[in-house]
């Protein structure tokens, strides 16, 4: 239930390797709520082994569900772009592979515009092409119990993901 004068809104972000962006995203302030799954994907309910495979078509990805209150959806694409490399493809630390491309994916039509206008804003930063698919969500199969929380649930586990930077950002941002 939300609480009183919280907001809900949701997006869909992968960033590579779903651990360490859901483990980035969770300790932003005005995120809600997280968990990982599969985006965009030719096979209903595919399985982590499918998914490695490389013929779902799936996208690591995240749920987000944040408070665009406190968490403007511009100022939640600038905190992802920090923790990704943007013009990589299907690649983001040492993880290889399409399920590890990066993606903006929304289910509100109304976020394409945000989206375009903040990759637009990106690619000024950047003189390679930037990477990051960006789609209306076609489908979002969450990903098994084993994945959820994986960095809550071991504490040093494989991360591509900066483990301070949303606490840097949300500094940098007047968001702590």
């Amino acid at each position: 239930m939300a609480a009183s004068g919280e907001q809900r809104h949701e997006i869909y972000l992968a960033g590579g390797c779903f651990w360490g962006t859901q483990e980035f995203l969770r300790h932003l302030p005005g995120v809600l709520e997280t968990d990982v799954g599969y985006a965009n994907t030719t096979v209903s309910n595919p399985t982590y082994e499918q998914v490695c495979s490389g013929r779902t078509a799936a996208a690591e990805t995240v749920r987000v569900v944040y408070d665009p209150t406190v968490l403007p959806l511009p100022l939640l694409l600038e905190a992802y772009f920090a923790s990704i490399n943007p013009t990589n493809v299907n690649h983001q630390g040492n993880d290889v592979g399409t399920q590890y491309r990066t993606g903006i994916y929304w289910t509100d039509a109304s976020d394409a515009a945000v989206v375009s206008e903040s990759l637009r804003a990106l690619q000024g930063s950047y003189a390679a092409p930037i990477a990051v698919e960006a789609l209306p969500l076609s489908n979002y199969f969450p990903a098994e119990a084993a994945h959820q929380d994986y960095l809550v649930k071991h504490k040093n586990g494989y991360c591509h993901v900066d483990r301070g930077l949303a606490e840097r950002f949300a500094k940098e941002h007047g968001l702590a």
